[in-house]
């Protein structure tokens, strides 16, 4: 009997010894995951291996005022907050998994009084404590705590990109701020210049120079620059409302310093591709829901194999069952069970083929989400490119449409070119520099979005 028992334990031993594998991460091809903006062949040569997502954030961002929103908003925000909440929920939720390999304890003491015929009554009692130990021979708890283990590490993650997220949102939303408030100096300037042209040509008109029809169309140019004023005064509150949602706080102004004092790194190194694993919060939290995944599928084969408990009983009672004695004894029980799964209606092979299929889904995922961290490292570095050699480019575009501008109003004083042609240098001047505040704001973005993309903000 005993070597039959033997027989049995080793082949429940054997046949469970696949259920105590640990998650190792899957092969990933990361060849050409970002574009290089100038190469023609897609492939970014990386040639230094520090990534500029590991730069802190305060080194990125230099604005005195902007540092002091992103703290608030780390301190304020309210999915910051909730997400802060989710780690200490997943912490409790690990530690009932890791107790699950101690032995449970209950005390549960109850008495009687009993009358017969209205004799004197007999007071039993009982004071047990009973244990029970669940014998992790074939890995089910062992995975389960494994699998609360990555779901921590996968919410930790959740956190990071929210922090990263937040980060960059402020940063956006402030740059916006600069460059609005830079597009209305802008406007207001022209303001300024449209309305002495209006006087310009009254004065014309006066002396018989110019038609009424000039003078109509300089003040309406005058009026067109001065709805552009009241548009950009509007955006700029929406944004500072939305701002402060991000910050936590009522709708108030933000201070904030100017467009043109702004210092970003110019030295935006990648790294190599596969940091994108590590750095990325999303794309870590993506591998650790695949490694949630796997510990599930291997809970959901230990199902298969035997539930093994041992029960013990210690009780203080002077009811021993054949009758009462007093003061009360000792009474101590031990029982072993043991559950084997034999047939459940195809339940345990579903969910079997249930985790399995979840797992390819969690892989899909995590494949899809490093391609994803490529593309939007590949979309910020052409943004950069892009916006800072449009800049540079309208910048000598405004050197000449300003001479034009002077140019055209003296030809039009000496009757040498028409109305039309001052508003319409005005107004390819006014469009010239309202550009190259936007593509300057874009450059600024194309920053925000590559420290993002590259995983910054951790600390």
């Amino acid at each position: 009997m005993k070597k039959l028992i033997m027989i049995m334990s080793a082949s429940l031993l054997l046949g469970s010894c696949g259920l105590y594998n640990k998650y190792d991460r899957p092969d990933v091809n990361t060849t050409g995951l970002v574009r290089d903006v100038n190469s023609l062949t897609d492939t970014l040569a990386v040639t230094d291996t520090t990534s500029f997502g590991n730069m802190p954030w305060r080194s990125v961002f230099t604005d005195p005022q902007l540092q002091s929103l992103i703290e608030t908003g780390l301190a304020n925000n309210p999915d910051l907050l909730n997400a802060a909440l989710n780690v200490k929920m997943i912490k409790a939720q690990l530690m009932a998994a890791r107790l699950a390999f101690v032995p449970s304890f209950t005390f549960s003491p109850q008495g009687t009084l009993s009358s017969w015929d209205g004799h004197t009554p007999t007071k039993t009692y009982s004071l047990p404590v009973t244990a029970s130990w669940n014998l992790d021979l074939f890995g089910n708890l062992l995975s389960q705590k494994r699998s609360a283990q990555v779901a921590l590490l996968a919410t930790k993650d959740y956190q990071m990109a929210v922090r990263s997220n937040v980060i960059a949102g402020i940063a956006n939303m402030y740059y916006t701020l600069l460059m609005l408030d830079r597009q209305l100096e802008i406007v207001t300037d022209m303001e300024g210049l449209t309305k002495e042209t209006w006087e310009m040509m009254k004065l014309q008109m006066e002396l018989g120079r110019a038609r009424s029809t000039s003078v109509q169309s300089a003040e309406a140019n005058y009026y067109s620059v001065q709805a552009q004023a009241s548009d950009l005064r509007r955006q700029v509150r929406e944004i500072e409302n939305s701002l402060s949602l991000l910050l936590g706080q009522p709708a108030q102004t933000i201070s904030r310093g100017k467009l043109d004092a702004q210092s970003l790194p110019t030295e935006l190194s990648t790294g190599v591709a596969i940091q994108m694993l590590n750095n990325r919060p999303d794309v870590h939290a993506a591998e650790m829901k695949l490694a949630q995944c796997f510990y599930d599928t291997e809970t959901a084969r230990s199902r298969f194999y035997p539930n093994i408990t041992i029960s013990g009983t210690g009780a203080y009672t002077n009811n021993g069952g054949m009758g009462i004695v007093n003061p009360g004894k000792w009474l101590l029980s031990a029982v072993g069970s043991l559950v084997q799964p034999i047939f459940q209606r195809g339940q345990l092979i579903a969910g079997l083929k249930v985790a399995k299929a979840q797992q390819e889904q969690a892989y899909n995922d995590w494949q899809n989400a490093i391609l994803k961290a490529g593309s939007e490292v590949s979309n910020a570095l052409v943004q950069y490119n892009s916006s800072d050699e449009k800049s540079r480019l309208e910048a000598k575009q405004i050197e000449v449409l300003k001479k034009n501008v002077e140019d055209t109003k003296q030809l039009y004083i000496s009757s040498g070119s028409t109305y039309l042609e001052v508003i319409s240098a005005q107004t390819n001047l006014l469009n010239a520099e309202l550009s190259k505040a936007a593509d300057d704001f874009s450059k600024m973005q194309a920053v925000v979005s590559l420290y993002s993309a590259l995983g910054g903000g951790r600390n």
